[in-house]
């Protein structure tokens, strides 16, 4: 039973638990976009290839003791290292304080587990689909389309059916599919969204249900404005990520020493991405990575969707 285990240790597991995994992360963010395994090699310095010995990949604090620089060379570390760490511990510990405790203490210890590690598995991919999306302004299928998966397989641990968790994937697809790419890209002649925000809100949809898949939709809208707002009001402008732009100057040079006929074909198969056609200035064409603010809203959603919908009820029958 879970009443078993005491809520100090179950506290102090999850959040060592979830700093591991967030060190693990690290890997997944800076290989996965690059097509390379996140098995083989182990964990290597990214600016000498060396090996990290097991003392200087110790989350957080080897970043600290080693003051923010690589052992082996020197070079330095990017603070995204530690922050995916912290962040992977904090996102499980908050998991464990406000769904795992809040399960009746005569709840199956396995059946906590199964709900803490779906749960977990959850929060990761959104960080990992954040800090990819921020530096390359894409998103994996295999979290985007794993996630949705996991949340059909796990919809009994939230007390929804399968096909409630079906029918909430598809909803949460198609209400960016059909305005901000299909109808969008037919009167602008660009994607509004990209296919991998579209992809998100199924994996919302999915665990979430058709209603859970509007409210991080309309959560995700509000708060990207607003964020776009404060960065155009601190630094008049919004800047592309610099993976982003070195992508999209070797896609310019392919496409010049193409001949005539396979860059025209290139052109048509890229002319709806938005990474292959640089800004011109106005608001209006910069691309924005939209997947950040989706994930923050599906972590709300697991978080404190309920406190919110409790909250809404008791208004309601108050009124």
């Amino acid at each position: 039973m879970l009443a078993d285990f005491p809520p100090w240790f179950l506290r102090a597991f999850g959040l060592c638990f979830g700093l591991l995994w967030g060190s693990f992360l690290n890997v997944v963010i800076h290989r996965v976009p690059r097509e390379l395994s996140v098995v083989r090699p182990g964990s290597c310095c990214p600016a000498c290839g060396a090996p990290i010995r097991a003392y200087d990949n110790i989350p957080v604090l080897s970043y600290l003791l080693l003051r923010g620089r690589a052992r082996c060379c020197g070079a330095p570390v990017s603070p995204r290292y530690p922050l995916v760490e912290a962040a992977g511990g904090l996102l499980s510990l908050a998991i464990i304080e406000v769904i795992i405790l809040r399960l009746p203490g005569t709840t199956p210890a396995l059946h906590a587990l199964a709900t803490y590690t779906a749960g977990l598995a959850l929060a990761l991919g959104l960080l990992a689909a954040t800090f990819i999306d921020l530096e390359h302004m894409f998103i994996p299928d295999s979290i985007t389309l794993g996630g949705a998966v996991l949340g059909v397989a796990t919809a009994s641990l939230r007390s929804m059916g399968f096909v409630d968790a079906l029918v909430g994937a598809a909803v949460g697809f198609g209400i960016v599919w059909l305005p901000c790419m299909v109808l969008y890209s037919w009167i602008r002649g660009r994607e509004g969204m990209g296919l991998g925000d579209a992809k998100l809100v199924m994996l919302a949809g999915a665990w979430f249900g058709w209603q859970g898949a509007l409210i991080v939709l309309g959560a995700a809208a509000m708060q990207g404005t607003i964020v776009a707002i404060a960065l155009l009001l601190v630094q008049g402008r919004i800047e592309e990520p610099e993976a982003v732009r070195r992508e999209r100057a070797e896609y310019l040079e392919d496409l010049a020493a193409m001949s005539p006929e396979d860059r025209a074909a290139a052109e048509k198969e890229n002319a709806l991405d938005l990474v292959a056609h640089p800004p011109d200035g106005r608001f209006r064409t910069t691309a924005i990575a939209f997947g950040p603010f989706l994930a923050l809203a599906t972590l709300e959603c697991l978080l404190f969707g309920r406190d919110v919908l409790d909250a809404y009820l008791s208004w309601i029958d108050a009124g």
